[in-house]
């Protein structure tokens, strides 16, 4: 997978810039990293309420459903299905490595509140590139259009990326409350096969350009 280490590799130089982040390592020649099924949506044990349980303030209604996400600059375009929570309390991450997840129990994009959380696929089992793949070239300032089942989309604008442990995603990517935010999730190098796959998340944040409607 020369071509998915090689932009893994120049992401990794990029968000250690950007952020600030511990140095990102590369997968292990001849491994392939498997779907990006290590999300953890169990935020830390100060976030205000359990992210499993529906939020009553959360419109729900089928035009509010998002179907697809673009930002132009990077040329990342997929379409979107809603995901829940699995057994083990993990993000129920889609099937195809090609569409993004929308985390149903939270806000919706386009909601007056709370934060609207996308996740996807890094890459495939074969290597191939997934849904979220190009994630990684997201900058401040870039434009997150986000298409619902009907009305007009709803703008958003890249404020802030960030390299996480997996296993420790801050309380406030599942907030249900507060400034209208739209959090998109992915895996992040390292990958290590010995314990899972990638052991880092991606978290790109963007604010609504105009007031949701």
């Amino acid at each position: 997978m020369p071509r998915l280490r090689g932009r893994l590799q120049t992401a990794a130089t990029a968000l250690l810039a950007v952020s600030g982040a511990a140095v990102l390592a590369l997968a292990p020649s001849g491994e392939r990293p498997p779907p990006a099924a290590d999300f953890d949506v169990r935020p830390a044990s100060s976030a205000p309420a359990d992210p499993a349980t529906p939020a009553d303030t959360t419109d729900r209604s089928p035009t509010a459903l998002p179907r697809r996400v673009d930002i132009d600059r990077v040329g990342l375009r997929a379409d979107v299905e809603p995901v829940g929570v699995a057994r083990d309390g993990s993000a129920e991450i889609p099937g195809n490595p090609d569409r993004v997840g929308w985390y149903r129990h939270g806000p919706s994009p386009g909601a007056p509140a709370g934060s609207a959380v996308l996740m996807g696929h890094v890459d495939s089992r074969t290597g191939e590139l997934g849904a979220f793949a190009r994630l990684v070239d997201v900058r401040p300032g870039d434009d997150v259009t986000v298409r619902r089942a009907s009305g007009p989309p709803v703008t958003y604008r890249v404020v802030a990326r960030a390299s996480v442990d997996k296993d420790r995603l801050p309380a406030e990517v599942f907030a249900r409350t507060g400034e209208p935010v739209l959090t998109m999730i992915t895996c992040a190098p390292p990958f290590d096969p010995d314990r899972g796959g990638y052991q880092r998340n991606l978290i790109v944040t963007a604010t609504p350009v105009a007031a949701p409607r």
